[in-house]
C-alpha cells in the first residue's frame, strides 16, 4: 500500500527513511498484525477481572467473566468512544467560554470581542437580552449561559435546542436522548458502561446518541465563541502543503485544535520587535507561521496562515529540517513529535497543563498573559533557528492555492448577493432544478490504515461530476487543500455542468471574477456545526426535517474518538454518514445492524461503511437520489 498520494509527504517520508527516523507509517507496520479482537470490538478491560475476549468464530469464549456478550462489549466500547470525544470537544468549548467571560470582565485583555454582530446574534438565539445593553454585559451573560451547559440542569442544552429543527427536537424527546448537561452526560456514559450497569446494547447505543448530541452542543459553543473573539471567517486565499515553509524565515508550526493560543502567536509574530529579532538572528524574511491539523484551519481561515499538513503527516513538517518550533495545544498531537524533534534543531513546545509531552519545552499558556507566552514561544523559536543545520534542510517545493473561510454567514452572505430579498432561494431553487444534486459534508481525519488522501480525492471527483456541492472541515479540508481542490480552477476542471454554473453565478455575484472553489472550507472539526446551521436553515425554509433533505456526510479516514462522536450526532441529526474505515463493531451483529439499518427507522440517518471510495460515492449518490424522490424532485 502506498503511504500517501501527496508527493510532498512522500518526499519527507523518503528523507526519514534515509536517516533512519521512524514515522507513524513505520510504527504502524511494527504493529501488524493488529489485534483482531480489538478490531471487531470484542475486547473489554472495563474491570480488573479482564481483559476479556470473545471469539468471533464461536469456537472460544462467548462471554466475558461478568457474562457480557459480544453485543454488550461492542456497545460499551462505542459508547465510551463517544464519551471521550464529547469530553474533548466539551473541554475545548469550556475553555472558550471561560475566556469569553474573562474577556468581558477585563481579566483577559489580549482577547477583545472582535465580532459584536456575532455576539448579538448568538445572544438573541439563546435568549440573552441585547437591546440597549453594553457589549461586555451581553458577553458576560452569553459566557454564563455557555458555562451552564456543562452541569446538569432540568432543561435541554440550549446550544442544541436552539439550532436544530423542531422535528429533530421532537424525535430526540421521543427516544429520550435529550442531554441536559455536557459534562453530566459524559459522566453518565462512563457510569452506564462500567462494570455491572447497563447490559442492554440498544439502550447503551441510545445513551451514546444522547452523549453525542452533547458533543454537538459543545462543538457549536466552541465555534460561536471563537467567532466572537477572533472574528467570523470570510473567504480568504492562502496556500497549503510543505512548500509553505520558508528556509529564509523562522518557521513556527501551530498544531492542535484550540485557537486561543495560535491566534495570539500569529498576532505577536507580526510585531516589529519580533520580526527585527528574527532578522538579526539571520532570518532575512522574518517569521513564518504555518498551521497543522485543526489549529491550522483556525488560523488559515482568519489570518491567511498557510496550512503545512494534516494529522497523520504531522511529523513531516519537522522532517523538512526547516521547522524551528512545533507549538502544540491539545488533541491529535503525536507524542512521537518530541522524538523526531530531537533529531533536528526543532524545539517542541507544549502549552497546556493537560497536554505535556516528555522532552518538550513547556511554556504555560493562560488567558491573562497570552501575549507574554507567545513572545516566549517565538523567542524560543528564534534561538532554535540559530542552530539550524543547512545540510538537513529539505523543503519540497510543493504547495497549492486554497480558498478558506466559508462560514455559515459567509455562505448566506454570498447567496444574498444573488437574491437580496431571499438569500436561501438561489440554493433551494438550484437543488430543486437539479443543478445542485445534493450536498456532502466531508469531515474527519487522515489514518495510517489507508493511503493518505486517496479516499478523499477519489470520492470528490465522483461526487462533483454528478453536481454534488462539497463542504469540508478539519483534516478533510486539509486533504482537499493540499491537492488543489479548494480553488476555482478545480471547479472548472471537475464540476458537473449544473454545479459549475451555480458556483460561477455565486462567484461572479461575489465579485470573484470566476466561480467559487470546488470545496467550501468551513473550518476545523468543531466547525461541523456550521454545516448543520446551513442545513437547518434550508430545512426550516422548506418546512421539512433534516432527515428529508438530500444532504449526506462522509468521513473517509476517521481516526479519533471525536470522529465517533461527530458521526453519531450526524446520524442522529438525520444525515446518512459514510465511513471509509470499518469501526470496531463487526463483532456484534446487533450493533452493526442497529448502526447501519435500525437507526434509520429511529432518526433517519444511518452509517454507510464502505472502504472503496468509488463505491462509497455511488452509495451516497444513491441516498441523495432516494431523498430527492422523497421530496418529489427528479432523481
Amino acid at each position: 500500500m502506498e503511504k500517501s498520494t501527496d508527493s510532498a509527504t512522500l518526499s519527507a517520508i523518503k528523507e526519514a527513511e534515509k536517516t533512519g527516523i521512524k514515522t507513524v507509517w513505520d510504527r504502524y507496520a511494527a504493529q501488524i498484525p493488529q489485534c483482531g479482537f480489538g478490531e471487531t470490538g470484542l475486547c473489554c478491560r472495563n474491570c480488573m477481572q479482564g481483559p476479556c475476549r470473545i471469539d468471533p468464530f464461536g469456537e472460544g469464549p462467548q462471554m466475558g467473566v461478568c457474562g457480557a456478550n459480544a453485543d454488550i462489549m461492542v456497545a460499551r466500547g462505542i459508547s465510551r468512544a463517544v464519551a471521550a470525544g464529547t469530553a474533548s470537544h466539551g473541554g475545548h468549548a469550556k475553555h472558550m467560554a471561560h475566556t469569553l467571560f474573562k474577556s468581558a470582565i477585563g481579566e483577559a485583555p489580549d482577547y477583545p470581542i472582535r465580532d459584536e454582530a456575532k455576539l448579538k446574534a448568538v445572544a438573541n438565539r439563546i435568549g440573552v437580552k441585547v437591546d440597549n445593553r453594553d457589549v461586555r454585559a451581553i458577553a458576560i451573560d452569553v459566557a454564563k449561559k455557555a458555562l451552564e451547559e456543562f452541569s446538569e440542569k432540568e432543561s435541554p442544552l440550549t446550544w442544541a435546542a436552539t439550532t436544530m429543527t423542531k422535528g429533530r427536537i421532537d424525535t430526540f424527546l421521543k427516544y429520550n436522548v435529550v442531554p441536559t448537561g455536557i459534562d453530566s452526560v459524559v459522566a453518565e456514559s462512563m457510569h452506564r458502561t462500567t462494570y455491572g450497569v447497563d447490559a442492554d446494547p440498544v439502550n447503551l447505543l441510545l445513551g451514546a446518541v444522547k452523549c453525542a448530541l452533547a458533543d454537538y452542543a459543545g462543538c457549536h459553543i466552541a465555534t460561536d465563541i471563537a467567532d466572537i473573539l477572533f472574528g467570523t471567517p470570510h473567504p480568504t486565499l492562502t496556500r497549503a502543503n510543505l512548500g509553505v515553509l520558508n528556509k529564509d524565515a523562522v518557521n513556527i508550526a501551530v498544531h492542535g485544535h484550540n485557537p486561543l493560543l495560535s491566534d495570539i502567536v500569529v498576532q505577536v509574530a507580526g510585531e516589529k520587535d519580533m520580526i527585527d529579532r528574527a532578522k538579526t538572528a539571520g532570518a532575512s524574511e522574518g517569521i513564518n507561521i504555518v498551521g497543522v491539523c485543526c489549529t491550522g484551519n483556525e488560523v488559515m481561515m482568519r489570518h491567511k496562515i498557510p496550512l503545512a499538513t494534516s494529522s497523520v503527516s504531522q511529523e513531516t513538517v519537522i522532517l523538512t529540517g526547516a521547522l524551528d518550533a512545533m507549538v502544540v495545544d491539545y488533541q491529535c498531537i503525536m507524542p512521537a513529535l518530541s522524538n523526531i524533534a530531537e533529531c533536528y534543531h526543532t524545539k517542541m513546545i507544549t502549552t497546556m497543563p493537560i497536554a505535556k509531552i516528555p522532552k518538550a519545552v513547556h511554556i504555560e499558556f493562560s488567558e491573562a498573559n497570552a501575549k507574554e507566552s507567545a513572545r516566549r514561544i517565538i523567542s524560543t523559536a528564534i534561538e532554535a533557528f540559530k542552530k539550524r543545520d543547512p545540510n538537513k534542510i529539505n523543503i519540497p517545493d510543493i504547495s497549492s492555492a486554497a480558498f478558506a473561510g466559508f462560514s455559515t454567514e459567509a455562505i448566506i452572505g454570498a447567496l444574498s448577493l444573488v437574491n437580496k430579498e431571499d438569500s436561501l432561494k438561489p440554493l433551494i431553487d438550484n437543488i430543486v432544478a437539479g443543478n445542485i444534486y445534493g450536498v456532502c459534508l466531508f469531515a474527519g481525519c487522515n489514518t495510517v490504515k489507508v493511503t493518505q488522501d486517496a479516499n478523499y480525492t477519489a470520492m470528490i471527483k465522483e461526487l462533483v461530476k454528478n453536481n454534488v456541492l462539497i463542504l469540508a472541515t478539519g483534516c478533510a479540508s486539509g486533504a482537499f487543500a493540499r491537492h488543489g481542490f479548494m480553488t476555482p480552477e478545480a471547479t472548472e476542471k471537475y464540476a458537473g455542468n449544473g454545479l459549475k454554473a451555480v458556483l460561477k453565478a455565486v462567484g461572479q455575484a461575489a465579485g470573484l471574477g470566476g466561480p467559487l472553489p470546488l470545496v467550501l472550507h468551513m473550518g476545523s472539526c468543531v466547525d461541523n456545526s456550521r454545516a448543520v446551521d446551513v442545513t437547518v436553515a434550508v430545512a426550516n425554509k422548506l418546512g421539512v426535517d433534516l432527515n428529508m433533505l438530500p444532504v449526506v456526510a462522509s468521513a473517509p479516514e476517521p481516526v479519533t474518538e471525536k470522529a465517533v462522536a461527530i458521526g453519531t450526532w450526524a446520524v442522529a441529526s438525520g444525515l446518512p454518514t459514510h465511513l471509509g474505515v470499518v469501526p470496531p463493531v463487526l463483532g456484534s451483529k446487533t450493533v452493526t445492524q442497529v448502526l447501519t439499518s435500525t437507526v434509520k427507522e429511529l432518526f433517519g440517518g444511518y452509517f454507510i461503511v464502505e472502504p472503496d471510495p468509488v463505491k462509497a460515492a455511488e452509495a451516497l449518490l444513491s441516498v441523495i437520489a432516494e431523498r430527492r424522490r422523497g421530496l418529489g424532485l427528479s432523481a
